[in-house]
């Protein structure tokens, strides 16, 4: 990613860069909008108010994706703006992409992109790019993979590896009590990537107070994902333990936040 980039506040939709491949400088520094909240309410005949239902099903409040658009100049000297304006669309138009700003490189934002207008007069051209994506932005790494120098922030990033990756486990429960901040705020249900010296796999008991969840399971060696084992907000406690010897297992999840 060039100085260039850096300085014009670009984005990048998949592997294509505002500036550099495009030459777009935004007319306003790049935020994606917040989320609507989900609201459920129910009218109650004859009472007050309205039931508030709108946690009742997840036990937190959930969101609409994220929707708006950015306008960008689209810079003199470099391409015939039908050209650009041709390489724009044939990329990203009604396509499902990621995208980084450049101010916030360690998160993506994941959706769909499209082409809202392109105005143009003697003086230079307009382009205005509308998103529809998650309401979470996710962490470019995974709690189990080799943080990057180039977008990693020494001021307030973590490396999640270190706690996440290669956790010994043996016949007798060990819990692990994680830090909020290490799982995002984001709902997320784990990947659990098991390992033992004799195949019989592993107990797992995943408590997350907050959520109200308390469940056991048997988890045999390999990839394993359980729908009801879901980080959010309050970091859960994890017990393991072997059905017998030692072993090994990784907790593979990507962090989101707002």
């Amino acid at each position: 990613m060039s100085k260039l980039s850096k300085q014009y506040h670009s984005i990048t939709f998949g592997d294509k860069n505002s500036w550099d491949d495009w030459h777009l400088a935004p007319t306003s520094r790049p935020v994606f909008n917040p989320p609507k909240p989900k609201y459920k309410t129910v009218d109650v005949p004859g009472g007050d108010g309205h039931l508030d239902m709108s946690e009742l099903l997840t036990g937190y409040p959930v969101y609409e994706n994220r929707t708006g658009s950015f306008e960008f100049i689209v810079m003199n000297g470099y391409l015939e703006w039908y050209e650009s304006y041709s390489n724009i669309m044939d990329y990203l138009h009604g396509k499902k992409l990621r995208a980084v700003l450049d101010d916030d490189r360690e998160y993506f934002y994941e959706g769909r992109f499209s082409v809202n207008e392109w105005k143009s007069d003697k003086a230079y051209s307009l382009i205005v790019i509308d998103y529809n994506v998650s309401p979470y932005k996710q962490s470019i790494a995974t709690s189990t993979e080799e943080w990057l120098w180039d977008p990693f922030n020494f001021r307030t990033g973590i490396v999640l590896i270190r706690t996440f990756k290669d956790i010994p486990v043996t016949d007798s429960y060990i819990a692990h009590t994680f830090k909020d901040d290490m799982v995002g705020r984001s709902p997320v249900c784990p990947t659990f990537d098991i390992r033992t010296e004799n195949g019989g796999g592993i107990y797992i008991r995943f408590v997350n107070e907050h959520l109200g969840i308390d469940i056991e399971k048997h988890a045999p060696d390999g990839i394993r994902r359980y729908p009801e084992f879901v980080f959010r907000g309050k970091a859960p406690t994890i017990c393991f333990k072997t059905v017998s010897g030692d072993g090994m297992v990784s907790v593979d999840f990507r962090p989101g936040r707002f």
